[in-house]
C-alpha cells in the first residue's frame, strides 16, 4: 500500500443501498435513505469520497426501494468520474444476499472488495483495515470501534473475533461496535447461496463455528463515525458545515 492508498490491491467497493428506511418515513417515502441530503448532497456521496481517498476505482450499489431515484441522482452512473454500477433487487436480499447477488459483476482482479453500508458517515482511516486484512489472510476483516451505540462484537487480545451479538456465548476480552465497513475476500462469496435472503451476520456466525481464523477484526478509533440509523442522528448531521469531507 503506497501513500495510504490501496491502489491496485482493491479496486471495487460494494455499497449497500437497498434498504427501505422505514424509520425515516416520511423522508424515505420519496427518497432512499442513502440519498437523503447532508449539507446539500446525498449521504452516499460521503461514502464514495471516503473510498476514493484510498484509491477505489469502481462502485457497485444495490438498490430496491425507489431505484429510479438513484438513476435521477446519478444519471451518468458516475461520481467524480468513477463508474457506478447499480444492481436492482426485486426482492430485498439483506446484506449477505445482496453481496452474493453482485458476484457476477466482479472480474478476475476483484480478489477482495470493500463492503460499506451506504448510510455511514465517517472519516476513520481505512488503511489499517486493509493492511490487517492482508496481514492476517482471512476471508473477511471487519472495521471495529471501541465505542458505539451497539457494542456486540467480542474480540480476544489478538483481534480474533469470538462472538457477534452474543449468539455463541463466547466472551472476548473486549466488546466493540461493528462499523459496517469490511473487506471481503472473493472466496467468502462461496459460503452463500444465490437468491437466499440472509444477513452477513448469519454467515459470520457459521464461519466462526467452522473456521474461526477466517474472520478477523481491526479496531480503528481514529476519526468520527456515525451510523445514520435514526432521525435524531440525521437531524444532527444534515445541516453541519464541518466534518468528514464536508
Amino acid at each position: 500500500m503506497a501513500n495510504g492508498k490501496i491502489d491496485d490491491i482493491i479496486k471495487t467497493a460494494f455499497l449497500l443501498g437497498a434498504g427501505i428506511g422505514t424509520r425515516f418515513r416520511p423522508f424515505t417515502d420519496t427518497c432512499p435513505k442513502p440519498l437523503l441530503p447532508i449539507n446539500g448532497r446525498p449521504i452516499i456521496t460521503y461514502v464514495m469520497d471516503h473510498l476514493l481517498a484510498v484509491g477505489i476505482k469502481r462502485f457497485i450499489v444495490n438498490t430496491h426501494h425507489l431505484p429510479h431515484v438513484y438513476e435521477e441522482v446519478f444519471p451518468d452512473h458516475l461520481w467524480r468520474g468513477v463508474p457506478i454500477i447499480f444492481r436492482y433487487e426485486p426482492v430485498l436480499l439483506d446484506s449477505a444476499g445482496g453481496l452474493k447477488n453482485i458476484e457476477d459483476l466482479l472480474d478476475g482482479d476483484d480478489r477482495n472488495i470493500i463492503a460499506y453500508n451506504a448510510d455511514i458517515v465517517t472519516d476513520m482511516p481505512l488503511g489499517p483495515l486493509i493492511e490487517g486484512h492482508f496481514k492476517y489472510g482471512g476471508e473477511v476483516t471487519l472495521a471495529l470501534r471501541s465505542e458505539g451505540y451497539l457494542k456486540n462484537v467480542d474480540v480476544d487480545l489478538e483481534g480474533k473475533i469470538c462472538d457477534i451479538r452474543h449468539l455463541r456465548g463466547q466472551e472476548g476480552v473486549r466488546c466493540c461496535q461493528f462499523a459496517s465497513i469490511y473487506v471481503v475476500g472473493r472466496r467468502f462469496l462461496k459460503r452463500m447461496r444465490a437468491g437466499r435472503i440472509e444477513s452477513v451476520v448469519d454467515v459470520f456466525i457459521r464461519m466462526l463455528n467452522e473456521d474461526p481464523a477466517a474472520l478477523r477484526g481491526v479496531i480503528i478509533d481514529e476519526g468520527m463515525w456515525e451510523a445514520v440509523n435514526d432521525v435524531e442522528v440525521y437531524n444532527r448531521l444534515k445541516d453541519i458545515s464541518r466534518g468528514p469531507n464536508l
